[in-house]
């Protein structure tokens, strides 16, 4: 079964369950989310978030506009044909 599936099973279960089986569930993973969700206090995360958020802005990391991907998507596409 594949990760999207799983997921997407977990979700619908997760939906409709009962408070002490969200509990049960929320047990088995706290530590887990609290991890994943602190990334905030991670100095290195953050230092190199702001990093990419500065090449960004000084165009300096080779992002593309919309349009731009779309025109390249569009020749990629023709020289396929």
């Amino acid at each position: 079964m594949s990760a999207n599936t799983i997921r997407k099973k977990l979700h619908k279960y997760i939906d409709s369950a009962d408070e002490k089986k969200l509990r049960a569930i929320f047990l088995m993973v706290e530590d887990e989310i609290d991890e994943v969700s602190d990334h905030w206090n991670d100095e290195a995360f953050v230092k190199e978030l702001r990093r990419r958020e500065t090449a960004y802005i000084n165009s300096e990391s080779g992002s593309l506009t919309l349009k731009q991907s779309a025109g390249r998507v569009k020749k990629i596409v023709e020289n396929l044909k």
